[in-house]
């Protein structure tokens, strides 16, 4: 069978926030991080942060040695159901990275909340928590009113529309707060969800930036010299 492609997503916090709106979520935004230290760029993002989207080059000899040692003794995630801490989806759409970083940083955590029901991902959700991760990924292939909200999404940038199938050199995950106060690496090309720890910033109630904010600079930090990352966060945000 062909692989199924999808648009790459421009990294602009405009076009994620159509993203969410076409999916049915409602008061939410992204916004662009623009420094992980200086405090008057670090004031300009609206608190609380639900959720982190990073953008990262995935070509370099670091990325794929660093992959390769956490990925190598780790079992393929099996969960399912209510009880699952994360909803976690693998990739099996290609160039959809952004589309799964969306999915993953508003379906978890206090964001989940803000999912409007009866509408696109409201539905999605009904459908995919019950399953296993293999069905759950065929049912996001199958869903006709995800894809169109993507491609909707999708041809918004400012940039030329890319052709779907061309590979790209980046790729999108998501930094989330789990049900137990956990902070979860979600990427859907590993093989499931990254436990990364007890949330512990301050009186632990800290957000997920406070949370995240030191793992977002190992990923940049491993790449020494690479300006290609770019951070958004998920926030507060009028419709």
């Amino acid at each position: 069978m062909t692989k199924k492609h999808y648009i790459p997503l421009e990294s602009d916090p405009e076009v994620f926030t159509h993203l969410l709106r076409s999916l049915g979520v409602s008061n939410l935004a992204f916004t662009d991080v623009l420094s992980l230290d200086d405090p008057d760029l670090l004031s300009m993002v609206p608190r609380p942060v639900y959720g982190l989207v990073l953008v990262f080059p995935t070509v370099s000899k670091e990325w794929e040695a660093f992959i390769a040692a956490r990925e190598g003794a780790r079992e393929e995630y099996t969960g399912s159901g209510e009880g699952e801490e994360v909803v976690w989806f693998k990739q099996t759409i290609g160039n959809a990275c952004g589309l799964y970083a969306v999915l993953h940083a508003v379906c978890n955590g206090e964001a989940r909340g803000f999912i409007q029901p009866n509408t696109p991902l409201s539905n999605l959700l009904s459908k995919i928590v019950p399953l296993p991760p293999a069905q759950r990924a065929q049912a996001l292939e199958e869903d006709e009113e995800i894809e169109k909200a993507h491609h909707a999404a999708a041809v918004q940038g400012s940039s030329v529309v890319p052709d779907a199938e061309i590979p790209v050199n980046y790729h999108y995950i998501a930094f989330v707060k789990s049900k137990n106060g956990h902070l979860y690496d979600l990427n859907g090309d590993l093989k499931g969800p990254v436990d990364l720890g007890v949330v512990s910033v301050g009186d632990g109630k800290g957000d997920v930036f406070d949370a995240a904010r030191s793992v977002v600079k190992e990923y940049v930090g491993r790449e020494e010299g690479n300006v290609h990352f770019s951070l958004m966060a998920l926030v507060p945000g009028d419709d």
